[in-house]
């Protein structure tokens, strides 16, 4: 019997593994980064480069949100950008998301105009170099995708590029 619930627990926890691997499969490392430096390029700011260390910091607290897939920032050493769909959204659909606030923000005034900027911001900060990503489906049926970035940005005062 002790065996048994051993044995069905470690094959529950090796589910668990491999269905927030397959959920996290359906993006790929490039379909994070091809929209991220295309809006980077558009304002001539390097590429980013795919961070395995920010990606496993990502997917942790991606796996932490699986419970409520509630927007609620990490609070960690980062920058972070976050998104939730009611159903599955995929990771390009999340960085267009942020890109679609670059209208918001005037570069002039270095501030954000008409609504929400500070997401494309950190999508474009040019001292972030180094991204990590991560999607889980959560228990109501919803997504949850974050990124992280090395070094944050979005400091007030500085200008993204």
């Amino acid at each position: 019997m002790g065996l048994c619930k051993i044995s069905l627990l470690a094959l529950v926890c090796l589910l668990g593994l491999t269905l927030v691997h397959l959920s996290h499969a359906q993006d790929s490392i490039q379909d994070y980064l091809s929209v991220h430096n295309a809006a980077r390029a558009e304002v001539g700011v390097p590429p980013l480069k795919w961070d395995e260390n920010v990606a496993a910091y990502a997917q942790n607290y991606a796996n932490q949100r699986i419970g409520d897939c509630n927007l609620v920032h990490s609070g960690g050493p980062y920058g972070e950008n976050i998104a939730w769909g009611s159903t599955d959204l995929s990771g390009t659909d999340a960085v267009n998301m942020w890109v679609s606030e670059k209208p918001n923000y005037d570069y002039t005034l270095n501030s954000c105009v008409g609504g929400e900027c500070l997401h494309y911001t950190q999508v474009v900060w040019r001292n972030s170099v180094r991204i990590g990503c991560a999607k889980v489906r959560c228990n109501n049926g919803g997504t949850f995708i974050g990124c992280n970035y090395d070094p944050p940005g979005n400091y007030i005062g500085e200008r993204p590029y």
